[in-house]
């Protein structure tokens, strides 16, 4: 598998663009990469949100989600969420702060391995049913059945017949789920070129992070214009009034992770809320729309 790729990264100016190597075994990250990283992609952030105020936020933010899965089993109410986003952009990390507090029993991570031989020849959101949540509890899937849209579809493991009827089907699928009640939220996590090449050089080069990256990671350096247009084009389907996506700018993972909190605890109402505690989202990394769904 190749694990070079070229980029742009902008001179000091933010005027012309120059094409460069990248070459991932490389272990010395380029400076014009890592200096380009968290402006990528458009992010309109020019530096990370400090820790002390990230872990005073998110401490805040778990007490509300507390509250909000106390009120869910005394109410039997359902959510399901989705997280969703290129490679590395970090939907794993993202989860885990959502659920750290959240009682495991009632808030359930869903991260599926591949298909069976079995499920491949069943109706193809058949194997996610199991998953959804039952009265009180929470689903949070790591990639979802939108993996049909993304990988499948880039990466040629579906058909183009298979990946049209998805993207006609699964409005249909998720306007069932919400009239029978689940409230289902669904986040794409968008990171700019240089943030995601980044990532993957920490990735290839940290001992503790190296089983993060896969054969599929290395070509998604390569085929990063490919996912934009099927990212697009599955926001163009399945974005509905009934079951909207909502894009996270996601090159400060402190931001990211807060946001998706806060964007779940502020659309429901339970039990005790206060809203000064949860805020309001970020409009200028959380939104939908063409400022968001077009590759930026």
């Amino acid at each position: 598998m190749a694990r070079k790729a070229k980029t742009k990264a902008a001179d000091k100016s933010g005027g012309t663009k120059t094409k460069m190597a990248f070459n991932l075994d490389d272990p010395v990250l380029p400076k014009a990469i890592e200096e380009a990283s968290l402006g990528s992609g458009g992010y309109p952030y020019d530096a990370k949100m400090k820790r002390d105020e990230f872990e005073q936020q998110l401490y805040a933010l778990h007490v509300e989600l507390a509250k909000l899965q106390d009120t869910m089993r005394k109410g039997g109410d359902r959510i399901v969420i989705l997280f969703e986003g290129r490679d590395s952009a970090g939907k794993g990390t993202c989860i885990n702060h959502f659920v750290r507090h959240l009682n495991p029993r009632h808030a359930r991570v869903v991260a599926l391995t591949k298909p069976t031989e079995t499920e491949s020849g069943q109706w193809y959101f058949q194997r996610y049913v199991p998953h959804l949540p039952p009265a009180g509890g929470m689903s949070l899937f790591d990639r979802s059945w939108y993996n049909r849209a993304g990988v499948e579809h880039v990466m040629g493991f579906c058909t183009e017949e298979q990946h049209a009827i998805f993207l006609r089907e699964a409005p249909e699928f998720e306007g069932m789920l919400v009239r029978d009640g689940i409230r289902l939220f669904k986040f794409y996590l968008e990171i700019g070129r240089e943030m995601q090449l980044v990532r993957f050089h920490e990735r290839r080069h940290d001992p503790l992070k190296q089983w993060k990256i896969s054969d599929i990671d290395l070509a998604a350096m390569a085929r990063y214009d490919d996912y934009s247009a099927a990212k697009e084009e599955m926001f163009r389907f399945t974005h509905t009034s009934t079951a909207p996506w909502t894009v996270i700018l996601a090159n400060d993972q402190r931001r990211a992770r807060l946001e998706a909190i806060r964007t779940v605890l502020h659309a429901v109402e339970y039990e005790g809320k206060d809203a000064a505690a949860v805020g309001k989202p970020d409009t200028n990394i959380v939104g939908a729309g063409p400022k968001f769904f077009a590759t930026r």
